[in-house]
């Protein structure tokens, strides 16, 4: 032996360093053997998929990348899948998230902003050409290529246009608080495109303000805002620019500015290059279901239903103070129901519940993202019964509602000061919080 050290492979990539980790996923960089061509390989458990039953997500992810071959989007190469993982071959995109670059560089002058938002457009345009919506564009969302391009990347909440129900609309509340449009708020159902043109309206205020449109600790307060169009543009904008950010941010769908008519903008058109591209035939998806297959299977048998999406004007009406500055305060008064705010996956919520509860001597009873929690000893009013609820907010944004269902309102409290210790990094700290906290 030469003592050089055996280089692994999964198919004709040889597979380097860890670049990147998520719950039920790897990111390699990974080399073509037979090119040399440097590739990302994206490397999902499916023992993973199945515990926390993301297999119809990824294969949604899969078909949706399998559609789309932009330039400013980031390119899948290549499916494949063994007995206890899925592997993802993608382009290799070495130049960062665009949300690093505002952060590190600040805010973009006019023209920098300018040619980032007319690549953006011009995938979502094309996306939503080939029934593609993402429904999460965020700045977190978009890479950059070592030539200082834009990369659309994470369609793992990506819709296609068959999902779309007879009223012609989507109706899964999805994406990232912030970056929402206000009609995916509400239950009566989105346009996909109108509601992904208002994320773009949001990342091009952010490139050219340094800051987000729509921020606020208290989650109600930011909702209407969203709902309202409340925001100010910085006085160092230009007219046009204000004028687009205001057409874009219009929290009215049917009047906001339509992909076609901003193509049209004079702020938009200066400068501006067509990308020019070889279209792709359509590619086969069929593989896709014999990929995940094991996946499947177990996913038909073991598949709960998702949470109960909550609307913010339903939070509204559940409380008036939904504050995340004070969501899980102990000290609340003799009230019989409680909840608060986490970003966690409901799963992980579930779990961790169940983990507290127990040594507290409570029975657990879990379905379809509901709990019932019985204390085995009775107190002075019989044994004590609690029922918990998880609703979604957004993929990564749940409200957690645990409520006394039987017993002592004293005893229901005592249970939840020591449920509350036990649930610390469960709930969503605010930066206001950990300042607190110090």
């Amino acid at each position: 032996m030469n003592g050089q050290k055996i280089k692994r492979r999964v198919g004709k990539y040889e597979v380097g360093r860890t670049i990147g980790e998520g719950t039920f996923a790897k990111v390699k960089f990974a080399r073509n053997s037979e090119t040399g061509e440097p590739v990302a390989l994206k490397i999902i458990d499916k023992e993973k998929v199945l515990k926390y039953m993301q297999a119809e997500q990824i294969q949604r992810e899969i078909a949706t990348m399998k559609l789309i071959k932009h330039p400013n989007v980031v390119q899948l190469y290549e499916v494949m899948g063994s007995k206890t993982k899925i592997y993802i071959i993608l382009e290799f995109v070495t130049g960062g998230e665009l949300f690093h670059k505002i952060l590190n560089s600040g805010r973009m002058s006019e023209k920098e902003a300018r040619r980032y938002f007319q690549q953006l457009i011009n995938a979502v345009d094309y996306c939503h050409s080939r029934g593609v919506y993402h429904r999460d564009l965020k700045l977190e969302n978009l890479l950059l290529d070592a030539f200082g391009n834009l990369k659309i990347s994470d369609f793992g909440l990506s819709a296609l246009s068959q999902q779309v129900r007879d009223d012609g609309l989507l109706h899964t509340t999805c994406g990232t608080p912030n970056y929402v449009a206000p009609e995916v708020l509400k239950d009566g159902g989105y346009d996909g495109a109108a509601a992904d043109l208002w994320s773009c309206g949001v990342i091009l205020f952010v490139l050219l303000a340094g800051y987000l449109p729509f921020d606020d600790t208290n989650l109600l307060n930011l909702y209407k805002k969203i709902s309202a169009g409340e925001f100010t543009c910085p006085p160092w904008l230009s007219f046009s620019a204000r004028k687009l950010i205001t057409r874009i941010l219009n929290p009215n769908p049917v009047t906001r500015i339509t992909i076609s008519e901003i193509m049209h903008d004079e702020w938009f058109k200066k400068e501006y290059k067509l990308p020019v591209f070889e279209e792709t035939k359509e590619r086969n998806t069929d593989d896709i279901g014999a990929i995940c297959k094991d996946c499947e299977v177990h996913n038909v048998r073991e598949k709960e239903d998702q949470p109960t999406p909550m609307n913010a004007f339903e939070l509204i009406s559940l409380s008036e103070g939904l504050n995340l500055e004070n969501l899980f305060d102990v000290d609340q008064g003799f009230k019989r129901e409680i909840r608060f705010t986490s970003k966690c996956s409901a799963n992980e919520i579930i779990n961790k519940i169940e983990e507290a509860a127990k040594p507290l001597g409570f029975d657990v009873q879990k379905k379809n993202f509901k709990m019932k929690l019985k204390n085995v000893k009775a107190g002075r009013k019989g044994n004590l019964n609690v029922a918990t609820e998880i609703f979604q907010v957004a993929p990564s944004l749940h409200v957690v509602k645990i409520n006394k269902a039987k017993g002592d309102t004293l005893e229901f409290l005592k249970f939840y000061n020591k449920l509350s210790t036990r649930l610390e990094d469960v709930v969503w700290k605010t930066e206001d919080d950990m300042d607190d906290a110090k």
